[in-house]
């Protein structure tokens, strides 16, 4: 076997949540590209059938899933549908999340609570319901694998993050204890995302000062692409990770510290 063989997932069954665009729809593709059938669910429809005409272009069956993932019984479902439309599943990408900055006064319990409902608990749905039909085959310990994309608010600190931030950091932590009790059966990883061109940026692209900012705190001097984040994937994913778990992979220019000023108000 090569070196670059290792990166195959052939034959492999995988599940990508917030498929429709970005960071998903890019892992999706390249999961395919590497030889997956994959799941793919967002809210949209539309654009999940986008990315799944990629999937299909890339010679791999696509299996589209629109669902509002904020529901947990949605997500867990995911698992069996894979399952059953595939006769197997070897990977989960929890990649559903995200929330708003929002001043400190301004967050209030539940909408801390429904920012780690959004980035953890659907993860973990989704996570428990896949690991009884991930360990239904005969591959070695280590071939299947769950990645969950955090993001670098969850290890350092950025006004206007605190419920973002708290529930990324829940999810990086989750991502650790869950490789502990799921050794050495199934991988359990995660990525630390930096600032990526998704449409979560695009405000910002649209702000030439907020760019150069951007940019300018950023070690690498330039914003990222899905791409390079679903790479990790691949690579968390494939024999070319067999001996990586409990671990977050950071991908993020070479962020130290947060790198956009948000102009929120001030203390009373």
């Amino acid at each position: 076997m090569s070196i670059l063989d290792r990166f195959a997932v052939t034959e492999q069954v995988a599940v990508v949540t917030g498929a429709g665009r970005g960071i998903g729809a890019a892992t999706a593709i390249a999961l395919a590209e590497a030889g997956a059938d994959v799941l793919i669910s967002a809210r949209h429809p539309d654009q999940l059938e986008v990315v799944a005409q990629r999937i299909r272009a890339a010679g791999r069956r696509a299996l589209v899933v629109p669902a509002d993932l904020m529901d947990t019984d949605a997500a867990a479902g995911l698992a069996r549908t894979a399952y059953d439309e595939f006769g197997r599943l070897d990977i989960v990408v929890n990649n559903v999340g995200g929330t708003i900055p929002n001043a400190f006064l301004d967050t209030d319990v539940a909408y801390l609570e429904e920012s780690f409902h959004f980035n953890v608990s659907t993860a973990h749905a989704l996570t428990r319901a896949a690991v009884p039909l991930m360990l239904d085959g005969s591959e070695g310990e280590g071939s299947k694998s769950i990645t969950s994309i955090s993001s670098m608010m969850g290890r350092t600190a950025g006004r206007g993050y605190l419920a973002y931030g708290t529930a990324k950091a829940a999810l990086a932590h989750w991502t650790r204890l869950a490789a502990t009790d799921l050794a050495p059966r199934i991988r359990v990883n995660g990525i630390f995302v930096g600032s990526v061109m998704t449409s979560a940026l695009e405000f910002v692209a649209g702000v030439p000062e907020m760019m150069e900012q951007l940019e300018g705190n950023t070690p690498l001097q330039r914003v990222g692409e899905a791409e390079d984040v679903a790479a990790g994937v691949v690579y968390l994913s494939s024999r070319a990770g067999q001996y990586v778990t409990g671990k977050l992979l950071e991908i993020d220019g070479g962020i130290q510290t947060p790198n956009l000023d948000l102009a929120l108000p001030d203390l009373p």
